[in-house]
């Protein structure tokens, strides 16, 4: 195979949140919001990525922002090609016109169906891919965040996404146990809204409740309580009010998804083989994805199951950066069964 045709070759973490793409030889070219927006009158689409994002609860009522990743998986299968086929083009865009298709790493929960896994694949062919191949998110992490997946060791990885939370033990190039669970990111932005509205009786949008998570959120008793300003509809008199919360409130409101999780970690941990637990304790579990970024997780995650914690080093980039790295090793998942019919082995 002539390297000019293999480094057309691309990885795509396509998240509920965010999609990056990974292009061979150049690392991640294109990291846009998983949004779109369509215009209902016309069906043509208006804006994709952050463009899109923005338009988050301010649209006029012929334009409506559809996020069409849900949990991981494809919600609106029409609207997730074209938003791939677009970031598709951005990733090639100083390419030759007639250089050939791209081959695509695409990544895909582990605990994903047979249908679902299906609809990634042919979208992603729709979206312009010559092949589609998928990784399973929690290997593609541990391979981006660095850890030994191809060894005979055991290496623990928890990639919290926005819509999928992905617990596995990965040895000798493969998931020795795992679980996914659709608990992560959005689900803290929704706690966080819904405690607002019960406690103060104002309605805030989506995109506050995610400042307010990345400024103040924590798991657990924060450090410092800190206080900040939020400004939502005030739902008994129906006005504009501004009020302020404290970042322990914050970690009160998230404190459901942060046992979520922590409870996957357990139940994983549980399923383990003794020689692959010994190697994790010995190593420590590291969390990606933007979920790790929480104040205080890795602590409260180490308290619980005595062992050490770390937080991936660029936690968002980790599943785009092995999608892409993966594309070495495209020879292994060519020869393997699909994520879904292993996934249902576990």
């Amino acid at each position: 195979m002539g390297k000019f045709n293999f480094s057309q070759d691309l990885g795509i973490d396509l998240g509920t949140a965010n999609t990056l793409v990974f292009v061979k030889g150049k690392g991640v070219v294109v990291r846009e919001p998983s949004v779109v927006a369509k215009n209902n009158e016309t069906g043509e689409i208006e804006a994709v990525g952050s463009s899109a994002r923005n338009m988050i609860g301010r649209t006029p009522g012929n334009i409506t922002v559809i996020r069409p990743m849900k949990d991981g998986v494809i919600a609106d299968y029409d609207t997730t090609a074209v938003m791939m086929k677009y970031y598709i083009k951005q990733a090639q865009k100083n390419r030759s016109t007639f250089a050939k298709k791209p081959n695509v790493m695409v990544c895909v929960p582990s605990g994903i169906t047979m249908v679902e896994e299906r609809a990634v694949i042919d979208a992603t062919k729709q979206a312009g891919a010559k092949e589609a191949f998928p990784i399973a998110e929690p290997f593609a992490a541990a391979i981006g965040a660095g850890l030994p997946v191809w060894e005979p060791t055991g290496s623990m990885i928890v990639d919290i996404g926005g819509g999928t939370t992905e617990v596995a033990i990965i040895s000798l190039g493969g998931i020795v146990t795992s679980q996914s669970i659709r608990v992560a990111g959005d689900d803290m932005d929704d706690s966080i809204i819904q405690y607002i509205r019960k406690h103060y009786n104002l309605m805030i949008g989506e995109r506050s409740a995610e400042s307010i998570k990345m400024d103040i959120g924590s798991a657990g008793k924060p450090v410092v309580n800190e206080e900040m300003d939020i400004r939502g509809r005030d739902l008994l008199t129906g006005l504009p009010k501004t009020i302020s919360i404290s970042a322990e409130e914050i970690a009160l409101s998230l404190k459901d998804t942060v046992v979520a999780i922590m409870d996957a970690v357990k139940n994983t941990l549980e399923k383990t083989p003794p020689e692959l637990a010994a190697d994790i304790m010995d190593r420590g579990i590291v969390l990606s994805g933007g979920g790790a970024l929480l104040k205080n997780l890795d602590q409260v995650i180490s308290d619980e199951t005595k062992m050490p914690v770390f937080v991936a080093e660029d936690p968002l980039d980790s599943v785009a950066v092995g999608t892409g790295k993966s594309l070495e090793y495209m020879h292994h998942f060519r020869s393997q069964p699909s994520i879904s019919s292993r996934s249902t082995m576990d």
